[in-house]
C-alpha cells in the first residue's frame, strides 16, 4: 500500500525550500545556552513567519529533553475553513518538510477518531500555516524519529471545547508533549482590531496579552472565555488553548518563557501581533485519567480493589458452574472497613472491546461488598440484552468495578462534565443511566451522549433539551485489564 504523505505547503513560501537554507535560517533562532525544563507536557508556541516569531518558539523548544517524548500532538487554529465544533487531521501517514518526513502516530490517530469532533476537511490543510510552521522546528529539536499528530481546530463553543479537552485528556500519556500554536493580540487596522490609541500602545497590547495569558495560568476556564469575550482579544488560537485548558492536569504549573511583538521588531505600533511561549508543567496519565476519582478521593486502596475483583470473579465463576450467587463464606475473602460502608456500584463484563453484560445499582443502601457480589452475577446471568455466561467465556471476560459516589441533582445539563460524571436521565417516567467513562470510550461531547442516553430511555434523541431531569454522581473505576 502506497504511503500518504502531506507535502508542507509553506515549503518556499513561508520559509526556504532548500534543506540547508531552512536549517541554517532555524540555527539563527536558536538561543544560546538555554537551562533545561523538566516536568513540561505541553507548550504554546506563536506561528507565525519564523522572522517574526521564531526566535519566541525556539526558546520554548530547545529547553525540552527530547529523550521525554514518544509523540507530539499539534493543536493549532484554523484560519481558512470553517469547522464549527470540529478538527480535521490531515489524511496522512506522514508529515513532511524540506528536512524530512515525520512518521504520523497512527494508533494515536485512531483513537482520535473515536471523537464525533474529529474529520478530516481538505481545504483546512492546503495552505494552512498555524500547525504545519511547526514541523520544522519540531524536526530540528527532536530528530527524526518523533512520531507526530496534527490537528487543525475550528470554531469551537465553550461546552464543546470542554469536552473535547476532557476527552484528549482520557487519550494523552506521559510521553506526550501537547503543542498549541497561536498568536496572541493582533493589534490594528489590518486585523480590525483597534481598542485602544495614544503614546502607549506597545504597553496596552502587552497588558492586554498578559491579562488573557493570566487567566489561562490561573486555569480559570471561564475566566479565559470571558476575558477574550469581553475584551474582543484577537488572540487566533482561543479555541485550541481553550482545548488545552480543559485538559491540564490538576496542579499544573504554567510559566512564560518568552514575548515579543513584530510591533517592536518593526518599530511600527500600526499593526502589531503578539508572539508569547510557554511551558506547561504537569503529568499526563492517562491510567489515572480513567479513574474519576482521584488518587486522594478514591475509596478502596490498590490491594481492596484487587480482592473486589476477585471477589466479583469468584461470585461470576461460581454461579456459571452453579446456578447462583454464591455465600460469602464458601469466598476466600476477608472484608475492610472501606468493603462495608453502603455504596453503589456497578459492574461490567467485557470480552474485548465488546460488552458481555453490565448491572449495577446507583444509589446507596447496602455494603459494597454485596453490590460487587450480587451484580457480578447479574452481570453474568440476568442481562437481558445478553445470553447467559457460559463456562467456556470464563477466561475470555475481563471485568470491571464502579464504586459510585451518592447521585445528586443538578440543575441543567450544562453543569454536567462529561468523563468526570455518570448522568441518570428521567423524564415521562423514564430513566437510563449512564456510567462516567461511557462517554470518553464512545469519543461522545456532551450533546451526543444525552442523545444517547435519552434514545436508551426510550425517549426521542433531542428529549433531554427541554424538561428532563438529572442526578450525576462520580465514581473510582478499576478492572482486570489495569
Amino acid at each position: 500500500m502506497r504511503t500518504k504523505v502531506m507535502q508542507n505547503p509553506l515549503a518556499g513560501r513561508w520559509f526556504s525550500a532548500d534543506a540547508s537554507e531552512l536549517k541554517s535560517a532555524i540555527k539563527e533562532l536558536q538561543p544560546g545556552k538555554i537551562e533545561k525544563a523538566a516536568g513540561v507536557c505541553a507548550v504554546i508556541v506563536p506561528h507565525a513567519g519564523y522572522q517574526f516569531s521564531g526566535r519566541v518558539a525556539m526558546q520554548v523548544y530547545t529547553a525540552l529533553n527530547p529523550a521525554d517524548y514518544d509523540r507530539v500532538v499539534i493543536m493549532a487554529p484554523s484560519h481558512y475553513a470553517g469547522l464549527y465544533n470540529k478538527v480535521s487531521m490531515p489524511d496522512a501517514q506522514r508529515l513532511s518538510s524540506p528536512l524530512g518526513e515525520l512518521e504520523v502516530d497512527q494508533q494515536f490517530a485512531a483513537r482520535l477518531r473515536k471523537n464525533s469532533a474529529l474529520t478530516f476537511l481538505p481545504q483546512a490543510h492546503t495552505r494552512e500555516h498555524s500547525d504545519q510552521i511547526q514541523i520544522p522546528l519540531l524536526q530540528t529539536v527532536f530528530g527524526s524519529k518523533i512520531k507526530v499528530v496534527s490537528m487543525v481546530v475550528g470554531q469551537f463553543e465553550r461546552q464543546a471545547a470542554r469536552d473535547f479537552g476532557y476527552f484528549l485528556k482520557e487519550i494523552v500519556d506521559e510521553r506526550t508533549l501537547v503543542v498549541v500554536s497561536t498568536d496572541f493580540v493582533h493589534y490594528g487596522e489590518n486585523f480590525s482590531y483597534v481598542p485602544f490609541k495614544g503614546p502607549d500602545v506597545a504597553g496596552k497590547i502587552e497588558e492586554l496579552d498578559m491579562a488573557v495569558f493570566e487567566r489561562f495560568a490561573d486555569l480559570d476556564y471561564n475566566g479565559f472565555w470571558e476575558i477574550i469575550e469581553r475584551t474582543g482579544a484577537t488572540v487566533c488560537g482561543r479555541n485550541p488553548l481553550a482545548i488545552l485548558l480543559a485538559m491540564v492536569p490538576e496542579n499544573a504549573k504554567i510559566e512564560k518563557v518568552a514575548y515579543d511583538t513584530s510591533g517592536r521588531m518593526l518599530n511600527d505600533w500600526d499593526n502589531s501581533v503578539s508572539y508569547l511561549g510557554a511551558h506547561i508543567k504537569g503529568k499526563w496519565d492517562m491510567k489515572n485519567n480513567k479513574h474519576e476519582i482521584s488518587a486522594q478521593e478514591a475509596v478502596f486502596s490498590k490491594e481492596e480493589c484487587r480482592d473486589l475483583l476477585k471477589l466479583a470473579r469468584d461470585s461470576l465463576t461460581y454461579a456459571v458452574h452453579q446456578g447462583k450467587a454464591p455465600e460469602l463464606k464458601s469466598l476466600d475473602m476477608k472484608l475492610t472497613p472501606a468493603m462495608k460502608k453502603e455504596m453503589g456500584g456497578f459492574v461490567t463484563l467485557n470480552i474485548g472491546n465488546n460488552l458481555r453484560g453490565c448491572i449495577g445499582e446507583i444509589f446507596p443502601k447496602r455494603e459494597f461488598w454485596r453490590v460487587v457480589l450480587d451484580q457480578a452475577v447479574n452481570a453474568g446471568l440476568n442481562d437481558i440484552r445478553f445470553s447467559p455466561v457460559t463456562a467456556r467465556e470464563l477466561d475470555r471476560i475481563s471485568i470491571e468495578i464502579s464504586a459510585l459516589t451518592p447521585p445528586r441533582a443538578v440543575a441543567s445539563y450544562n453543569e454536567i462534565v462529561v468523563g468526570r460524571h455518570g448522568i441518570v436521565l428521567s423524564k415521562s417516567g423514564r430513566s437510563a443511566v449512564f456510567l462516567p467513562q461511557v462517554a470518553p470510550e464512545q469519543g461522545w461531547d456532551l450533546a451526543t451522549t444525552l442523545s444517547h442516553l435519552a434514545m436508551k430511555a426510550g425517549l426521542r434523541p433531542d428529549a433531554w433539551q427541554d424538561g428532563a431531569e438529572f442526578l450525576v454522581f462520580e465514581a473510582q473505576v478499576f478492572g482486570e485489564h489495569e
